[in-house]
Formats: structure tokens, C-alpha cells, sequence
């Protein structure tokens, strides 16, 4: 980070004109803006916040960035350094409450916003959605109450175009109200680049522990929710299943490609979770652990046959933990025989840099 100059109009160079703080410049403000850095390497993105003492919180890539106030005015600001090819979901934190950028029309729910660098890949079927915007929702709604796992949720369910292959979204919820899930898949299969298709929403209520490697989910989707799509006179087709997950979503979707071969046989992961052991999370470091996790231990000791798995991985560029996990665990399931399609996204781990992947892999599990 290099702080700006307190002389001068130093926002000049960012296209910012008036003297910060006052309501000529507030009225012509946005942000972030982003210059190339003075070494050619990676960008400076200039974020600005009208208010009180605040620091910037980024989502699973930096520490919290503090920001320096202009003189005696409400202007705050920040110079952050970022790498080539970052999308990256970011908020104020002041004090112990967490504020979306309102000069930003970039959001991921009420209270976050997503910066990009000028050379981060376009993500052409995602709306901006401010964060006063509120979503739309699926029409459809199933009342799940889990014998298998216990409790009541809601999951919700749409026909893209009139329907098709099913594609199982975990985490759902937060492809509900956090990102637009259901209208970029709207525009994706409008622009030819996938079929139609009946999205599910399905929400996790312990992530660690339903994620984590554990017979209960797949056995209560099986034998439960999939009977209550079915029924819920949404059309679909069960036979060809897409499952979506991403981070510990992500190896629990190849879990279930594991064991439930029956059921899953198309999957787009996203940073998965193969760091992942029965005792990481117990560990002060739990991506310090063996490489690849329980998956890869099991992929080598077991040998299994995966020739009818069709898989996408994707993982961000900017999680250098993740890549060891991810690499080995790639590598080992095409050597069992799987049909494996392998990227990485401008992002760390971070849903705003998994939404291109999503659909982009979803199509290709289709193809």
C-alpha cells in the first residue's frame, strides 16, 4: 500500500476531480479505481469511504487494509497494491459493523461489494446487483424435513428455459441471496452456451459437518429430496445430475462421486476442499497437513475406477495453499479414469471469482 499525497488534488490521476470531501466531489466520486502499478507489475486501486475511521476487509486474500483520512474532511482513502487478475469481494469494517461500497454498483449481498482489475476475465451473464437490490427468488419452494439429517430447511427450485438436466447448487443459499445465480443461469442458456437446465438450491446448515466427507447428505438427497424435485411438478430430468460445490461444497461433491456413483457422475468444483482430514480443522494450520487430504490417500489406496466421472476443477490463482491439494488431487482422479476439465480463476478464495467457473463448467459436466 502507498498512501496518496496530502497535497494537491491527489486524485487527479484516478479521474476524481474537486477537493475531497466536499460535496462537488462526493457527487462525481466512484470507486475503486484502479492505475497500473509504478512498476508495471499488478495494479493500485484507490478505494474511497464517506464516513468515520474505517478499514477495508477483503475476502480471502488480505489483511485488512486501513484507511487514511484527508485532511480534516469525511473523505477516507486507501492505495492498495493488487496483483494481475483479481476479482476479489470486499466491505468497510467500522468498528464491529461491515458496510458495501456505495460508490461501487458492484454487490454480493447488504453488506459487501466486488472489485475486479482491469484485466480480470469479464463475467458477462452476472448482473451489477447493488446492495439495496434485492434478488429474485425461485417461484418454487420444498420444505425438506430431513428424517437423515435432522431439521427443516427450505430449498428452492427453478426451471431455466423449461427445464432440464438438474444442477444441485450447495450452499445454495448463498447463490440465492449473496449472487444472482439464478438469473445468469437465465442468460447463459438464452446466449446458447448451455442447455436448459432446473436449478437447485440446496442450503447447509453445518457446513463442516454435512461437507465433511460424511455418507448422511448424499444418502438423505438420494432417498429424500430428489423424490420431493420430483414431486414438486418443476420439470427436470434426474438422470442427468450436475453437483455444484465449491471449497468444502467442492469435496463434498467429489465425495459423493466417490462413493455415489449411481448419483453423481457430473460435477463443477470450485477451490476444493482436499486439504481436507477428519483432524485438520483441529490443527493450527489446516492446510499444512498431507497434500491432497483424505481424498488423495483414498484415490491412491483405493484405485478406483472413475471412467463414467465427468469433473471441472477450478481454483483461484491467488490461494497458493490450495494449488498443492488441488493439483494432486486432479492429477490422481484423470489417472483413475475420469474425463476432467482443469482452470484457474483471477481470484483467491472468493465466491466472486467461482461464478464465471460455475457456469462455464456446469456446461461443460452437460456437454
Amino acid at each position: 500500500m502507498r498512501p496518496a499525497a496530502d497535497t494537491g488534488n491527489a486524485f487527479a490521476e484516478y479521474a476524481l476531480s474537486g477537493e475531497p470531501g466536499t460535496e462537488a466531489f462526493w457527487s462525481a466520486a466512484r470507486s475503486p479505481v484502479s492505475l497500473p502499478a509504478d512498476d508495471g507489475d499488478g495494479w493500485r486501486t484507490l478505494f474511497l469511504w464517506r464516513g468515520s475511521r474505517a478499514s477495508i476487509g477483503f475476502e480471502s486474500w488480505s489483511d485488512p487494509v486501513p484507511l487514511t483520512r484527508w485532511a480534516d474532511s469525511d473523505c477516507w482513502y486507501a492505495e492498495v497494491r493488487m496483483p494481475a487478475r483479481l476479482r476479489v469481494t470486499y466491505q468497510f469494517l467500522v468498528g464491529e459493523q461491515a458496510y458495501a461500497d456505495p460508490l461501487n454498483p458492484h454487490g454480493a449481498g447488504g453488506d459487501r461489494s466486488i472489485a475486479a482489475t482491469p484485466d480480470a476475465p469479464a463475467q458477462p451473464h452476472w448482473p451489477a446487483v447493488g446492495a439495496d437490490d434485492t434478488l429474485p427468488l425461485p417461484g418454487t419452494r420444498i420444505r425438506w424435513t430431513s428424517e437423515r439429517l435432522g431439521g427443516r430447511r427450505t430449498v428452492r427450485v427453478h426451471a431455466v428455459a423449461g427445464g432440464g438436466p438438474l444442477v444441485l447448487l450447495l450452499d445454495g443459499d448463498d447463490w440465492l441471496y449473496l449472487h444472482p445465480a439464478m438469473t445468469a443461469f437465465e442468460s447463459a442458456v438464452a446466449a446458447g452456451e448451455m442447455e436448459p437446465v432446473t436449478l437447485v438450491f440446496l442450503p447447509s446448515k453445518d457446513r463442516l459437518g454435512e461437507f465433511g466427507c460424511d455418507p448422511a447428505l448424499w444418502e438423505a438427497v438420494r432417498d429424500e429430496l430428489l423424490p420431493l424435485v420430483a414431486g414438486s411438478g418443476v420439470p427436470a430430468d434426474p438422470e442427468r445430475l450436475v453437483v455444484a460445490g465449491q471449497s468444502l461444497g467442492g469435496l463434498s461433491a467429489m465425495y459423493a462421486a466417490l462413493d455415489f456413483p449411481g448419483l453423481v457422475s457430473r460435477v463443477a468444483c470450485q477451490s476444493p476442499s482436499f486439504w481436507w482430514t477428519p483432524d485438520a480443522m483441529a490443527s493450527k494450520d489446516p492446510l499444512g497437513g498431507p497434500v491432497g487430504g483424505t481424498m488423495a490417500a483414498r484415490l491412491r489406496a483405493e484405485r478406483p475406477d472413475l471412467s463414467g466421472l465427468r469433473i471441472a476443477f477450478d481454483v483461484g490463482e491467488h490461494e497458493p495453499q490450495m494449488l498443492p491439494h488441488c493439483e494432486l488431487t486432479e492429477t490422481l482422479v484423470e489417472e483413475a479414469g475420469a474425463t476432467v476439465r482443469v482452470s484457474r480463476a483471477a481470484a483467491g478464495h472468493d465466491r466472486a471469482g467461482w461464478r464465471h467457473a460455475l457456469l462455464r463448467d456446469v456446461a461443460w459436466a452437460l456437454s
